[in-house]
């Protein structure tokens, strides 16, 4: 579904994501988030793996990225923090996991790139145990006029090169799934988004 350019695009942001780990701001976001995962763990758009330091002992986690260099970056990321998981190289339009497979499915600031995040979502509905957790942490349009406007006209830019959309009006989208919403933080105006959901079978 995705073409090579764009695998490429973020093969070569590998390094960058790796740095990022470290980044402040995000690490307050994710240990918040990540910290209540459980069980059969699937996350998807791992990334170079900066949700790797934040999960508890004992999970079973299941990494899925399109980008071969992403998963170079997570299978290292999972050395440095004892994390026992298996690494699935594919697009998450493309996978096919049987219907209540996972205790907990993660996503961190992916659903920027997706070509169409409602069926993400549906999948999520679907893969995710009943009693299960969806937690998210997402970027988007902001709730202030000035910056969304700004957000916009750079949008066609930013995905270009970054290869992801910046005004996502990601609370539409959860809105619009079937997706049970159990909690919702909104940070940085708006922008970002960290998301406590249930599936709703």
């Amino acid at each position: 579904m995705y073409n090579k350019k764009l695998i490429q695009k973020f093969d070569k942001q590998a390094r960058i994501y790796e740095v990022r780990r470290k980044k402040l701001t995000e690490r307050v976001w994710r240990e918040k988030l990540i910290s209540c995962a459980k069980g059969r763990v699937l996350e998807v758009a791992v990334g170079a793996g900066a949700n790797f330091h934040y999960y508890p002992k004992g999970i079973k986690l299941t990494a899925v990225d399109f980008s071969p260099e992403m998963l170079n970056k997570a299978r290292l990321a999972a050395a440095d923090y004892g994390i026992q998981a298996e690494f699935v190289l594919s697009e998450v339009e493309s996978l096919a996991f049987p219907d209540n497979s996972f205790d907990t499915i993660v996503s961190t600031l992916s659903f920027c790139g997706y070509e169409e995040p409602g069926v993400i979502l549906e999948a999520f509905n679907k893969w995710c145990k009943c009693d299960g957790q969806i937690l998210l942490m997402e970027h988007g349009i902001s709730s202030n006029r000035l910056i969304a406007g700004m957000q916009t006209v750079a949008d066609p830019l930013f995905k270009k090169v970054v290869g992801c959309h910046l005004n996502r009006d990601i609370v539409q989208i959860l809105q619009k799934s079937k997706l049970r919403i159990i909690k919702i933080e909104h940070y940085m105006l708006g922008t970002v988004h960290l998301v406590c959901a249930m599936p709703n079978k």
